[in-house]
């Protein structure tokens, strides 16, 4: 008897806590909610997912397009290198990439801090970083980088020191192309 009290009072207890709740956001949304002041919301985009997408090209112009050899960046040299200090040797500039490549380069500075390696598409400002070292490197692996993590296009590659003031260098920057994995 006394354990079927128990329960009893707990259930009891959990009914009630239930019904608190209800009331709570009952209240909440019937009374406060519509006495706030629609600055205090931030409008949401709905989807229309009845809707039919416009713009769309039929799938032989899309094949041809594909198909069509767009020209790879350029460079002279890449930007902002400095010989023996501060440059990417592999890959070249310009170069088409694909799975796992090996980034090589010279990292040495006086006052060394670190290095990073990092990518953004190309004209694009957001890079994301690959990898960094904390190890100075004359004409060596810097790292390696797995292309199959962005989508093919042609991208940035940059190269950035930071001494150990935390003042960055102007950075090593070449374009590439990234490749369908085969």
């Amino acid at each position: 008897k006394e354990f079927a009290l128990r329960r009893m009072g707990r259930a009891t207890a959990a009914l009630s806590l239930i019904l608190i709740l209800s009331c709570a956001e009952l209240i909440t949304a019937s009374l406060i909610v519509p006495s706030l002041p629609a600055s205090f919301f931030l409008a949401t985009p709905t989807l229309d997912l009845l809707s039919t997408p416009t713009g769309t090209i039929s799938p032989e112009l899309a094949t041809q397009i594909a198909r069509t050899p767009r020209p790879v960046p350029t460079l002279e040299g890449a930007q902002g290198c400095q010989p023996g200090k501060l440059m990417l040797t592999a890959p070249k500039a310009g170069s088409e990439v694909r799975a796992t490549v090996d980034v090589q380069g010279t990292v040495d500075i006086p006052n060394f801090g670190f290095y990073k390696y990092e990518v953004a598409p190309l004209n694009s400002e957001n890079w994301s970083t690959i990898s960094a070292g904390r190890e100075t490197v004359v004409s060596g692996s810097l790292g390696q980088w797995d292309t199959t993590a962005v989508p093919p296009g042609d991208y940035q590659l940059r190269l950035v020191v930071t001494d150990n003031q935390g003042q960055s260098l102007p950075a090593c920057i070449i374009p590439v192309r990234v490749l369908p994995p085969s």
